[in-house]
């Protein structure tokens, strides 16, 4: 009750962002090869920026 209003991380922002990325780009591979690459490449570059934090 008392985390209701933390506010995140920006480790915790970056993983929801890689994981939606993923998300996104398994979705777009049964339609869209060029579109699913493009978001592969774009969670790679976040969990690049993840590791800096680390």
């Amino acid at each position: 009750m008392f985390g209701l209003f933390k506010k995140k991380s920006e480790k915790e922002k970056l993983q929801l962002q890689y994981e939606k990325l993923l998300k996104e780009a398994h979705t777009l591979s049964t339609s869209n090869r060029k579109m699913s690459d493009q978001k592969t490449f774009e969670a790679e570059e976040v969990i690049k920026q993840l590791e800096k934090l680390s």
